[in-house]
């Protein structure tokens, strides 16, 4: 552990309150995604408008607060580009295909995992190093999704291995970002991730002759896309703001709470009670994920907390 004096106590405070909006929003979407991909004809056309939605949104926003600069430079606009296929085209196709098979739980639970192929990643190619009190509560976190469900007798479909490969894109797309965040704007970041992906969505449709199923559509079918598209939209934002002012660890785990939000409006949608295993688990989850970012906002405030991302600094590896 080591006391926070410096400027960069602010920046952690607030990229981790951020962070716990993002969890909010993502538990949430999970579960309004679930059900609205079920209300369309095909899922990659519901991901397609829905991203369209909060491409739009984003743009609009990069714009109304200075633009998108042109000054980044190749390397960067290349990122840019990348973070558009690995993180905002390919993964959505994968994982709302799989969401039309999978429950909303366990989608919630599968794309949750994430906190621990981005801790993986990040010692590698951030060069984060978490500290003992942080290790122990990641390993709190996969013990309660294992909790929640279970490895052995889990009927494992199609549906769950598309999210599992979404999730692993998404991975990789938050170290990627955690390295372009520092000197790109947050906002400008997610237009050009939605943007970028959107483009390649709609060629996708076109090439598979999809297309023409827009017309089809209802007011229904629209009022689904508007009303997840501008949540997914709200997601970036914060998620990216978030990985600019926070270690990539830490964003991800706090991430995790987005779980139980989704089980809690699961069970009040069906009426049912969880079961007493899995509801373990996702009150695990609360005190574990919740305990860590509470952690780290009062050590941002000046007591003493561990350091996160390279050297401590939340500015970035």
């Amino acid at each position: 552990m080591k006391v926070s004096t410096d400027g960069r106590a602010r920046p952690m405070a607030v990229g981790v309150s951020l962070a716990l909006g993002t969890a909010l929003i993502s538990g949430v979407a999970v579960f309004l995604n679930s059900q609205a991909v079920r209300q369309f004809p095909d899922a990659t056309l519901f991901t397609t408008l829905k991203n369209g939605v909060a491409a739009v949104v984003l743009i609009g926003a990069a714009a109304a607060v200075g633009g998108m600069p042109r000054q980044l430079g190749s390397r960067r606009w290349l990122g840019l580009v990348v973070l558009g296929v690995v993180g905002g085209s390919v993964p959505f196709v994968l994982f709302f295909n799989g969401l039309a098979g999978a429950s909303a739980p366990a989608a919630a639970v599968i794309h949750k995992t994430l906190f621990i192929w981005v801790a993986l990643l990040a010692v590698v190619f951030l060069g984060e190093r978490p500290g003992a009190w942080a290790l122990g509560a990641l390993g709190v976190l996969l013990v309660a999704q294992l909790l929640i469900q279970p490895p052995s007798g889990v009927s494992w479909g199609r549906g769950e291995s598309l999210i599992t490969l979404a999730t692993a894109f998404w991975a990789i797309e938050t170290i990627l970002a955690r390295r372009l965040l520092p000197s790109v704007p947050a906002l400008t970041a997610g237009a050009a991730r939605m943007g970028f992906g959107l483009i390649i969505l709609v060629g996708y449709l076109a090439i598979s002759g999809r297309l023409g199923l827009i017309a089809t559509l209802g007011a229904a079918q629209w009022a689904w896309v508007l009303g997840t598209g501008l949540l997914l939209a709200g997601y970036v934002a914060t998620w990216y703001s978030a990985l600019q002012r926070a270690p990539a660890t830490v964003v991800t785990a706090v991430l995790t709470l987005g779980a139980p939000i989704t089980a809690a409006l699961q069970a009040i949608a069906s009426g049912t009670n969880p079961a007493p295993l899995p509801l373990t688990g996702q009150l695990v989850i609360l005190a574990a994920a919740g305990g860590m970012a509470a952690w780290f906002l009062s050590g941002a405030r000046g007591r003493a907390h561990p350091a996160g991302g390279s050297n401590g600094d939340p500015g970035g590896a």
